[in-house]
């Protein structure tokens, strides 16, 4: 998006009537937390996958550490 359009945006949200900002700004808000929402259900489901398969990795956070660092002992 340019800062041009960007602006443009701006200045018609500042033409709005008060009530009509707030509730642009509760559509937003909401529609971001929804947003939110699915994808952390997109990544449990690959989660569940992952672990249906079992391709899921368990451990603490030493155990984490170390799988990402590739200093695991075997």
């Amino acid at each position: 998006m340019s800062i041009a359009s960007f602006q443009q945006i701006i200045d018609s949200i500042e033409n709005l009537s008060l009530e009509e900002q707030n509730y642009l700004f509760e559509l937003i808000q909401k529609r971001r937390i929804e947003k939110r929402r699915s994808e952390i259900a997109a990544h449990a489901q690959t989660t569940l996958k992952a672990v249906e398969m079992g391709t899921a990795k368990r451990g603490n956070i030493n155990d984490l550490r170390a799988d990402l660092l590739g200093d695991e002992e075997e």
